[in-house]
């Protein structure tokens, strides 16, 4: 619950204002989240622990807000 939280504050601070934006940037996240694409799925399957279950959303994290970089590039 917890990791969730952190990980989608993080996003949202690097999301522009908006309600349009942030459902984006939600859906982005969760996607990251629940596909778990590489490096994230390596984390997530060799790290145990609170700290692997915190990485992998702080990953998910990071790729939403890289994916959204690369977008407006």
């Amino acid at each position: 619950m917890w990791d969730e939280i952190v990980a989608f504050m993080l996003v949202l601070f690097f999301t522009p204002a908006g309600i349009y934006w942030q459902i984006l940037a939600f859906l982005l996240f969760r996607f990251f989240d629940i596909v778990k694409p590489q490096p994230i799925r390596h984390f997530d399957e060799n790290m145990h622990g609170g700290l692997g279950v915190m990485f992998d959303d702080l990953l998910a994290a990071a790729m939403r807000c890289c994916a959204w970089r690369l977008s407006k590039a």
